[in-house]
């Protein structure tokens, strides 16, 4: 997080959130929201959808739906302050090494 940012912004705030709690060795966290102009959930200032990609040991011997559970656990402040999408592509680091070779 931009720690001179006064208002950080909503991907800061889900990189932060995610980095403190997941550990990874990887995150990218992509706003999508102009994409979804128009559809359900966006709004004028954007920051509503996010494409969220990460790389923890914590996701070691965890299911694909534990996992989003856990990522939407973790930002339920997020979603109660606007946030109203994620395109979540959540790996451990044996599966994202297994995707890259």
């Amino acid at each position: 997080m931009n720690a001179h940012a006064p208002h950080p912004t909503r991907a800061e705030r889900i990189e932060h959130i995610l980095r403190a709690a997941l550990s990874p060795t990887l995150i990218e966290v992509i706003d999508d929201s102009a994409k979804h102009a128009g559809h359900v959930g966006a709004t004028a200032g954007g920051e509503t959808h996010y494409d969220v990609y990460v790389v923890s040991p914590q996701f070691e011997g965890m299911g694909r739906v534990p996992r989003s559970r856990l990522v939407h656990d973790l930002l339920a402040a997020e979603f109660a302050g606007g946030l109203h999408a994620l395109a979540l592509s959540l790996r451990s680091p044996a599966e994202a090494a297994r995707l890259a070779s």
